[in-house]
C-alpha cells in the first residue's frame, strides 16, 4: 500500500459505513503487520496509541483521527527491503518459513494452554546470536501452549533487557536502537489484547527479530542490579532520585537505585510517580515518553516480579541517559499558565 488518498478512503468508508471498533482496529494493524517491521516500530505503536486514545474518549471524532495514520502506513520504510534484515542472515526468509507454520502450531497448542509455563527458558534463547533457533523457540512455544499475548509478553521482556543491559560504552545513539523494539514489542502486546489475531502474531516474531539485530549493545552486558543490595529505608533512596537525574550520565547509579528501592519493599506507585515527575521537568522528546509509558503499561501487568522490575529499571536508565536538559519547557507551560490566568506578560516601565 503505497497509495495514501486511495487507503484514507477505504478507512473513511469502512467508519461511515458502520464497522465495530474491533474490526476497524483489525484493518488497521493488518496493514501494519502486512511488512515487517514498518518505520523500526512507529507505525504499529501509533496506532496503538490512537487507538487508546479514542478510547478514553468514547471513539469520538475517529473519522478525523484515524486518517491521519495512513501517511505512516503508506511511507514506512519496510524491513523487507533494508539490508539488515536481509544479509548476512535473511530474517525475512526466516519469518516467512516460520508464518506458514503458524495456523498449524496454534491449533496444536490450543489443548495445552491452560498449563504452559516455559517462559523464562525462552528469554535467552531471545537474546541470543541464532535467529532460526529464535524463531524456532516461538514457533516451539506456541505449539506447547503459549498464548498470543504470553508470548508478546516474554519477548517485551527480552526487549526491555536490552535497555536494562545497555553498555553506556556504546554511542549515545544507539539507546535508540535499543528503544525501539521495547515500544514496539509493548504495542504488539497491547493490540493482541484488543484484536488477538494471526497478523498480530506475526509481529511478535518481527520484535524477536529486532532484538537479535541488537544483541551487539549488550556486549559486553550491563550488570543487573541484584536482589541481596536492599536497604532499611527504601524512602531515602526515592529522595536520593531527583538530584542523581540532575547529573549526566548517571545511568548505572539510577538503575541500581531504582532495583535497590523496589528489592527493599519500596510502593512501586511511588516510584513511578517520581520518574514521571522527574521526565516531565526535562526538554523530553517523544521516546522518552513512548519509553516510559511502555515500561509502566507492562508493569501494570507484571507486577513486582524480577520481569517487573528489570522493565523499570530499564526505563529509568533511560531516562538518566536522556537527563538533565536545558529544562526549557518548563518556561513555555508557565508562560501558558500564566497567560490563561490573564495575567500581563511584558509592561513598560514608568
Amino acid at each position: 500500500m503505497r497509495d495514501t488518498e486511495a487507503a484514507k478512503r477505504c478507512l473513511v468508508s469502512a467508519l461511515a459505513s458502520g464497522a465495530n471498533r474491533e474490526q476497524i482496529a483489525n484493518m488497521l494493524f493488518c496493514a501494519a503487520t502486512d511488512h515487517r517491521y514498518l518505520d523500526v516500530g512507529h507505525t504499529l505503536d501509533f496506532i496503538n496509541k490512537a487507538l487508546e486514545a479514542l478510547d478514553a474518549v468514547d471513539w469520538q471524532a475517529a473519522e478525523s483521527i484515524l486518517p491521519s495514520l495512513i501517511p505512516g502506513l503508506a511511507n514506512a520504510d519496510r524491513m523487507e527491503e533494508s539490508n539488515s534484515w536481509r544479509y548476512p542472515v535473511d530474517l525475512v526468509a526466516i519469518l516467512d518459513l516460520a508464518f506458514e507454520q503458524l495456523p498449524t502450531v496454534l491449533s496444536q497448542g490450543k489443548p495445552r494452554q491452560e498449563t504452559w509455563s516455559n517462559g523464562d527458558e525462552l528469554v535467552p534463547v531471545l537474546l541470543g546470536e541464532d535467529p532460526q533457533a529464535i524463531a524456532d523457540s516461538l514457533l516451539d512455544a506456541l505449539q506447547s501452549g503459549c498464548t498470543p499475548e504470553q508470548l508478546a509478553s516474554i519477548v517485551t521482556y527480552a526487549a526491555a533487557l536490552r535497555v536494562a543491559r545497555f553498555n553506556t560504552n556504546n554511542d549515545f545513539g544507539d539507546w535508540n536502537s535499543a528503544h525501539h523494539p521495547f515500544t514496539f514489542a509493548n504495542a504488539v502486546h497491547q493490540a493482541l489484547r484488543r484484536v488477538p489475531t494471526v497478523e498480530l502474531l506475526k509481529a511478535v516474531f518481527d520484535a524477536a527479530m529486532s532484538v537479535y539485530l541488537n544483541r551487539f549493545l549488550n556486549v559486553p552486558p550491563a550488570r543487573l542490579p541484584q536482589r541481596k543490595d536492599t536497604v532499611e529505608n527504601p524512602e531515602e533512596l526515592l529522595i536520593q532520585l531527583p538530584d542523581l537525574l540532575n547529573r549526566q550520565q548517571q545511568v548505572n547509579q539510577t538503575g541500581q537505585l531504582v532495583a535497590n528501592y523496589l528489592y527493599s519493599g519500596g510502593s512501586p506507585e511511588k516510584l513511578m510517580a517520581i520518574l514521571l515527575k522527574m521526565m516531565l521537568r526535562e526538554n523530553r522528546d517523544f521516546h522518552v515518553i513512548q519509553e516510559i509509558e511502555a515500561a509502566f503499561r507492562q508493569y501494570s501487568l507484571l507486577g513486582k516480579t524480577e520481569p517487573g522490575i528489570h522493565i523499570l529499571v530499564a526505563a529509568s536508565r533511560y531516562l538518566a541517559a536522556h537527563s538533565p536538559t536545558m529544562r526549557s519547557q518548563a518556561q513555555t507551560y508557565q508562560i501558558t499558565q500564566r497567560l490563561h490566568q490573564g495575567d500581563r506578560l511584558f509592561e513598560q516601565e514608568g
